[in-house]
């Protein structure tokens, strides 16, 4: 079913909902004495006049009762963002299925994925109780997006065909329209996606801080008071409705943040203007506060085993699922297992950009990525990290996945030392050193350092099983552990020579999902990050693509994104898949690998199984955590997960 048919048939359901007789609201205890006081008004006020009412259909799942106070753990402070994405407010949004449904929206009009029309529901507020009208699209289109001084590059890229912009016009205040001259399939998905493609802005709020609205004098006094260098960079640190770094802005999220970093502790409070209801009329979310407190991310799981957090995935490794088992016996939280829908658990990726030419020379010699492929002993290291639950083989989609096929999974990853150091000789590395390491072309010995994000001990648990066999190739391998940010950094100054993190997002994509992650169009390929800066600049920085495989890479997605029809999409995506597969531009190890949940006892509606996954899924979104609730009566703990 291509994106319009789902669509579609999700707008029939959103119509049956618009159809039931009227629900009687229930005010939130949270907000009630605000409301007597005059200082909100009820809750059939706040209110869409048509909100989206919210009850999946699992048999884990109840009404709730409104409450409480939540506690997660992050890793780091500016892990506050990841509250937009466990929300998951969307114009468009995946359900379980992943099928897209209207969430912020009331519906959608799609006309041969070429002309979109957005219905906005009547009533719907931002969180501070101004209207959310087709206005705030207008503003974001006509004094962001196509503002040279905020938007330098101007729109972004998924909102051109052909390298066109759209027609976008507001027939009225519950109404855009998106118009293109052909085909533009990445639309609709983009707006559901964990850092989603925001086409609008809280316009009341930031034109005071925009220079078509207000005195350039005051502007400029303003900014500097702040530390910026102008209005538009002190207007785009105000402006990031996914990042939940500035109180102040207005949102449509569940939640909204209150603590102004920097901060140890981050509170969210209810949004009392949210969309959602449950069927019994009561407003979403359930829980009022949601409690982030920064951890040094090494000990995660450690604080999470001690009873300090409630609902807790991010910073939990399938090696602590049985450390957390014991430790929820004494401290009531139950740990399940969630399927991951990644490419890859673990890959490897040697950066073709990487600054010192002699290396770049090696990274982007197809032999040596698949010489470096065949030295690895997957099963080993499936046996003695993942106990041989985890999938051996190459970075890819999962059989899951309509576009999956065997042959991808195994290109290039049997365990083959006699073949990787064939390879190796082809390519003229015969001589070694003392210690058996191969000396590349200027006579340096092949020491590869791999940089890790500093996050995972799984990582360098596996990267030392990886040392000793490519020993055996005459590959010399080191760790190098550091901050995301820096990790990061030095990957897109071509610093890095390989990083390790993990493979595909979506290891489940249907050809109506967008293929670009196996395109160089983004700088967070972590294989070519200067070919994606280059795309998402226009070349006003980074380097142009200047290898044919990588190339044709770049053509096919262009093409998939006017593909008309599920077959060519698919087509598309098959031949994508297969370059990647043949090139190894990326070294999968292992998937399937499974994430621990720690679900407080008292904790309810969280599904015990699930799939925890980044796009599509945005981890916790999908599942509707505005609809996870507390009881006063911890259930009793569940069995142990079998394993597979």
């Amino acid at each position: 079913m291509n994106v319009a048919a789902r669509l579609i048939a999700a707008l029939a359901v959103a119509g049956a909902l618009a159809a039931a007789p009227a629900l009687a609201y229930q005010e939130t205890p949270w907000l009630a004495d605000d409301v007597a006081a005059g200082r909100f008004p009820p809750v059939e006020k706040r209110l869409p006049e048509s909100p989206l009412v919210v009850a999946p259909k699992r048999d884990d799942w109840k009404p709730g009762t409104p409450g409480g106070e939540m506690r997660m753990l992050i890793g780091r402070a500016q892990d506050v963002r990841m509250m937009s994405v466990f929300g998951y407010s969307r114009l468009v949004a995946f359900d379980t299925d992943l099928r897209l449904r209207p969430d912020i929206l009331a519906s959608v009009d799609n006309e041969g994925d070429r002309v979109f029309t957005l219905h906005l529901r009547a009533g719907h507020r931002w969180s501070d109780g101004r209207p959310f009208t087709s206005d705030d699209f207008r503003y974001y289109w006509q004094d962001v997006a196509n503002n040279k001084e905020l938007s330098p590059g101007g729109p972004p890229k998924v909102l051109l065909v052909d390298g066109k912009p759209p027609e976008v016009s507001y027939p009225d205040p519950l109404t855009v329209r998106y118009a293109w001259h052909a085909p533009n399939p990445g639309f609709l998905p983009a707006l559901a996606g964990p850092v989603p493609l925001v086409i609008f802005r809280p316009g009341h709020y930031l034109r005071n801080f925009h220079a078509r609205y207000s005195e350039h004098e005051v502007l400029a006094r303003t900014a500097r008071a702040h530390n910026a260098r102008n209005w538009a960079q002190f207007h785009n640190r105000l402006d990031n409705l996914t990042r939940n770094d500035n109180p102040d802005l207005p949102t449509l999220d569940p939640w909204i943040v209150r603590t102004r970093a920097p901060s140890e502790r981050f509170v969210f409070e209810r949004n009392p203007y949210f969309h959602r209801v449950d069927a019994q009329g009561r407003q979403l979310p359930y829980i009022d506060r949601v409690i982030l407190n920064v951890a040094d991310g090494k000990i995660l799981a450690a604080k999470t085993g001690s009873g300090e957090s409630d609902l807790q995935a991010r910073g939990l490794s399938f090696a602590n699922y049985t450390f957390l088992r014991q430790a929820g016996k004494r401290n009531s939280f139950d740990t399940v297992l969630w399927d991951t829908a990644k490419g890859a658990q673990i890959a490897l990726y040697p950066n073709l950009n990487v600054s010192d030419p002699v290396w770049r020379a090696l990274m982007r010699d197809v032999r040596f990525r698949r010489a470096l492929s065949l030295a690895i002993d997957r099963r080993e290291i499936n046996q003695v990290v993942y106990f041989g639950l985890a999938v051996e083989g190459a970075n890819t989609v999962l059989p899951g996945s309509p576009l999956y096929t065997p042959e991808l999974r195994s290109a290039w990853h049997g365990f083959d030392l006699a073949g990787a150091n064939r390879l190796l000789d082809e390519i003229g590395l015969t001589k070694r050193d003392a210690r058996g390491v191969r000396l590349m072309p200027d006579g340096r010995p092949l020491e590869i350092v791999v940089e890790t994000a500093g996050e995972d001990t799984e990582q360098v648990d596996v990267l030392e099983l990886i040392h000793d066999s490519w020993m055996r190739a005459g590959v010399k391998l080191y760790s190098r552990p550091q901050q995301r940010e820096i990790f990061r950094n030095r990957i897109f100054a071509g610093e890095t020579k390989m990083s390790v993190w993990f493979g595909l997002e979506n290891g489940l994509a249907t050809p109506d999902f967008s293929p670009e992650e196996l395109a160089p169009v983004n700088q967070q390929g972590l294989q070519w990050p200067k070919w994606g800066q280059y795309f998402e600049t226009n070349g006003a920085s980074g380097e142009a693509v200047d290898m044919a495989p990588a190339r044709e890479l770049m053509g096919l997605n262009e093409a998939w994104r006017t593909a008309a029809g599920e077959a060519r999409r698919a087509e598309i995506w098959k031949r994508m898949l297969a370059i990647h597969a043949d090139e190894v531009f990326t070294i999968g190890v292992v998937a399937n690998v499974r994430q621990p949940v720690v679900i407080s006892g008292r904790l309810r509606n969280v599904p015990h199984k699930g799939i925890w996954n980044w796009d599509p899924g945005s981890f916790f979104g999908i599942y509707h955590m505005d609809t996870f609730w507390f009881d006063e009566k911890p259930l009793p703990r569940t069995a142990a997960v079998p394993a597979r």
